[in-house]
């Protein structure tokens, strides 16, 4: 016998995911991550709890899929892509530069939201350790190819390029000046490229 497979029962499902994954993101913006219970989504989104659970996950789930976007932003592999096609260390600080502030500023609402806040809650330590290190994985790969071009400092080994990295293009560094000091994208861009480029390179711009 055939299982049944209705593609409206498909569609009415689909429908059911987006509006819980709807009502996290409202509540999680509004509330912060911690205060909102799987009972409120499944209250705002208007359905059962265990629908929540069944369709989605519980809060870690949907944190992750509400995430999902910018870790998987195009702005990502464009990047890796650009600084493997070039030879200049300063135009791959620039193109790192210029990806991150576009994934950043795509996702903003979510990355300053809910990222920048104290998800202090244990379900959502490992949601929070794998996007950090999927940005510190991308980072590794910019370290390797400044490493590839002899353009590194000599008393920078990959681990410290990867600190500065960090410290001049994570997201702390978007999240001080964008969110923090109220600078505009084009401004911070140029700053932190322009500050890791004299961090990192052996004969940077002057």
């Amino acid at each position: 016998m055939r299982s049944y497979n209705s593609p409206r029962r498909r569609d009415a499902a689909l429908a059911t995911r987006e509006a819980i994954l709807e009502s996290g993101r409202r509540l999680f913006l509004a509330n912060g991550f911690a205060q909102v219970t799987v009972a409120d989504i499944a209250k705002d989104a208007r359905v059962a709890v265990p629908t929540v659970y069944g369709s989605t996950g519980g809060k870690a789930a949907i944190l992750e899929a509400l995430l999902a976007p910018a870790a998987a932003d195009p702005a990502v592999e464009q990047t890796l892509t650009g600084i493997a096609t070039t030879d200049d260390p300063r135009a791959v600080i620039a193109i790192t530069a210029a990806g991150t502030r576009q994934t950043h500023e795509r996702h903003w609402e979510l990355v300053w939201g809910l990222l920048y806040r104290n998800l202090t809650e244990p379900s959502a330590a490992p949601v929070l350790d794998a996007n950090k290190a999927a940005y510190l994985g991308a980072l590794t790969a910019v370290a390797d190819r400044l490493a590839a071009l002899n353009a590194l400092k000599p008393e920078l080994d990959g681990t410290a390029a990867v600190d500065l990295l960090w410290f001049y293009l994570g997201r702390p560094a978007w999240y001080t000046l964008v969110g923090e000091r109220g600078w505009d994208f084009d401004r911070a861009e140029t700053w932190l490229a322009t500050a890791a480029q004299q961090a990192l390179l052996d004969k940077p711009p002057a």
